[in-house]
């Protein structure tokens, strides 16, 4: 039987190894809200650069103030931590190819196939920019959601790596509370944190998801009246 792998002690090893050198990362971002304790965590030990590349946001508003509150986010950090400067790309915004490679799964769950497909666009353009721009390492601060697959983002992310001969970091940053300091850090600075992922199937799933508890709600205070009658 196959042992499940750590990632986040596989991470803590690499980083071990560096011996206090500080090695260059791209660390792709779906989001504000999720890079924040990835970069607290990150700053200090990376000269580190934030790559912004979500083709699956498929409104461009919607691109527009996620990007802006990135921005907003890594100016944060640098004001905070002036000799830790951090740098960011912001990659092409190519809707297009998500809902091409969606085509034939648009009735795929959340979380399945239609989703797997879209973490490979992500990361195979983050080890395609990390190797032209010669970084040491490239790495996404997706595995922070509970809901994204950790062990498939890692899996794509070493196929990547290998494909374009560049190094990958494995990560698992929703684990030693990475999750929970996220969420703090967005209340903190009051980051816009969205309720579906960007893709238009991720968006109709959260209205349905929001009418569906609207309901239950009603059903339930209906007869929570019914009862005192």
């Amino acid at each position: 039987m196959n042992q499940k792998r750590n990632y986040q002690k596989e991470m803590e090893k690499v980083i071990d190894g560096f011996g206090g050198e500080k090695k260059t990362l791209l660390l792709h971002s779906c989001c504000a809200p999720c890079n924040s304790a990835v970069l607290e965590k990150l700053q200090e030990i990376f000269d580190l650069t934030v790559f912004f590349y979500n083709p699956n946001i498929t409104e461009k508003a919607e691109y527009e103030r996620r990007i802006g509150e990135q921005r907003r986010l890594v100016e944060y950090f640098n004001e905070k931590n002036p000799q830790f400067p951090i740098k960011l790309i912001e990659g092409n915004y190519e809707p297009a190819k998500f809902l091409q490679m969606s085509k034939g799964l648009e009735k795929a769950p959340e979380g399945g196939e239609r989703c797997y497909g879209c973490y490979g666009l992500r990361l195979e353009e983050s080890a395609r920019v990390a190797k032209e721009q010669g970084f040491d390492y490239f790495t996404t601060s997706l595995t922070i959601s509970p809901m994204k697959n950790a062990e498939k983002l890692n899996t794509l992310g070493e196929q990547m790596a290998e494909k374009y001969g560049v190094s990958f970091l494995p990560s698992d940053f929703k684990k030693k509370e990475g999750y929970k300091r996220s969420i703090e850090l967005s209340g903190e600075l009051d980051l816009y944190r969205q309720d579906y992922c960007g893709c238009g199937f991720s968006k109709a799933e959260s209205i349905l998801r929001k009418q569906q508890k609207e309901q239950e709600n009603s059903l339930t205070e209906e007869k929570r009246i019914g009862s005192q009658m």
